[in-house]
């Protein structure tokens, strides 16, 4: 009988979170005061969104990432609801687009400006109307482009189509109608296939996102859930809430049956609302609790007991939401695996929260940064809604590679005008495998579609994870001082790289040296 230790091994036991320098917050920020159990903040690599608190109708806030500091109290806002805004996302696969929702009962569709907001934006690219009631909830579909799902407290989650010239839509695409109360949160799984849906009548549901017809449901007496997460490819369900008594509580569930959970664990006695983040990439699952200053992590795993704890982050800084970086935008450099930015009510305060692996080695680590994915989608509107699925189209997060932004197919006859005016963005110097593929395979479709080879299209300069083009100069003293030092830790970690090549090809020549001295022994 072979001997097991009592322990079990991981890369990710020592994960530690380290929150920014107070120089690289967003201080100023007049964050929402709003009761509604959301996040109120959204990130991608090149702009921070965040709902704020104002006088007649909603508004919210767009920050470039690396403008932090003290925010001008007159910065130009996007205020076109009539009503205060609920919920802000970000594109997947564009980084200018964003969707709020609102008590006004409306969605809109925002088209932001390159280099950011200069003057208040009042005029959406799409509006639509379909609710009856406020609208709590919106969420992007994950692979299929412009794609969008919304719910209300009319209790229907709707589907939109993007893909059409009118700048109002009153009719969207399916009305899913299974829900008796409001929705409390929405999940997909890694090809949108799925939809899973909490509801404030204690049920959980899971639904066939394209055809809304109910597969399962579940009411757990035990627990009732306040959020649902799909664990990306793992087919389980992660859900947080209360018990009976009224304690936290969070449950994994097997995805093809609903009927018990697989593990049911009470955390505390507190009140505030458990949100669940998955990172599908490193298994982790990070919960963090509103109004509480820590968030717990955990590793899943296919096999008993699913859930490991790791540890805790701890800060006496009460959370009210929480912005998640998609992971084409983190510092690979430092071994960053995670990246929240959290609002700090009491302080007017963003904090970015980087969860950052510990390693000696500042080289790329692959075994923590395997594939993810991209912002390119793997589908169109159409395709999607005609019944096909696909997953993700995957890209590597490794530094040093000069690979342009990948063009974004046109909308076709009178297709997307979206498409016309923005390419779609990615993380600097990531290399997408798909477009790799499809330059290999020579398409025709390809090529009539860019009209243009790789060798043509024009370089980005990538320096520290940063793309030098879109950087604007530093304002401030401390902004300039932030630059110079990045600067250099990107001097020398080139030349650690450096002296290590060198190391290596000395050990080539020997090895080389080595094995001609023992063939010419060998001969005599």
């Amino acid at each position: 009988m072979t001997w097991r230790p009592q322990y079990r091994s991981s890369k990710f036991r020592h994960v530690f979170g380290k929150a920014s320098a107070k120089e690289s917050c967003f201080d100023g920020v007049p964050i929402t005061r709003s009761v509604q159990d959301n996040n109120f903040c959204t990130v991608n690599p090149r702009f921070l969104a965040v709902i704020t608190e104002c006088a007649g109708g909603g508004a919210f806030l767009i920050l470039p990432v690396h403008h932090t500091g003290k925010v001008d109290p007159h910065q130009p806002r996007v205020s076109g609801h009539r009503g205060n805004v609920l919920d802000i996302k970000w594109n997947p696969f564009n980084d200018y687009i964003i969707a709020s929702c609102s008590e006004d009962s409306t969605v809109k569709v925002w088209e932001i400006p390159s280099h950011g907001l200069l003057k208040n934006l009042t005029v959406p690219w799409k509006e639509l109307q379909g609710h009856s009631r406020r609208v709590g909830l919106i969420e992007w579909h994950p692979t299929a482009n412009n794609i969008l799902f919304s719910t209300a407290y009319d209790y229907q989650v709707m589907i939109w189509n993007l893909d059409c010239p009118e700048p109002v839509i009153k009719n969207p695409v399916r009305t899913i109608s299974h829900h008796t109360d409001v929705v409390l949160s929405m999940s997909f799984n890694t090809d949108g296939s799925l939809l899973a849906t909490s509801c404030k009548d204690k049920t959980i549901r899971l639904i066939e996102s394209r055809s809304g017809n109910l597969l399962q449901e579940v009411k757990y007496k035990t627990h009732k859930a306040s959020k649902v997460l799909i664990l990306g490819n793992m087919k389980m369900l992660f859900t947080t809430g209360t018990s009976r008594w009224n304690d936290r509580q969070i449950a994994l569930w097997d995805q093809d049956d609903l009927s018990t959970p697989l593990v049911q664990e009470n955390l505390d006695g507190s009140s505030g609302v458990l949100f669940p983040f998955y990172d599908p990439d490193t298994h982790m699952l990070y919960i963090v609790g509103k109004g509480d200053g820590n968030i717990r992590y955990y590793e899943i795993s296919s096999e008993k007991p699913y859930i490991h704890y790791l540890t805790d982050y701890r800060s006496p800084l009460p959370q009210k939401g929480m912005g998640v970086m998609p992971k084409r935008g983190l510092d690979v450099s430092s071994c960053e695996v995670f990246r929240f930015y959290k609002l700090v009510t009491i302080k007017s305060l963003i904090e970015p929260l980087s969860m950052i692996v510990p390693r000696r080695s500042e080289s790329y680590q692959e075994d923590i940064y395997p594939m993810t994915a991209g912002n390119r989608p793997a589908l169109s509107a159409e395709e999607w809604l005609s019944g096909i699925d696909k997953g993700p189209v995957m890209m590597s997060l490794k530094p040093g590679s000069q690979v342009v932004e990948p063009f974004q197919e046109r909308g076709k006859g009178t297709g997307n005008s979206l498409g016309d005016s923005h390419w779609s963005q990615s993380r600097p110097g990531a290399l997408q495998t798909t477009y790799i593929q499809d330059h290999q395979l020579g398409t025709k479709d390809a090529g009539e579609d860019s009209g243009h080879t790789a060798d043509d299209r024009s370089r980005t300069p990538v320096s520290n994870g940063e793309d030098l083009t879109l950087c604007s100069p530093p304002r401030t003293e401390n902004e300039l001082l932030m630059k110079f030092h990045k600067q250099q830790e990107e001097i020398r970690r080139l030349r650690e790289l450096l002296n290590q090549r060198d190391v290596r090809v000395k050990q080539l020549e020997l090895e080389i040296k080595n094995l001609k001295n023992s063939q010419s022994l060998g001969s005599l």
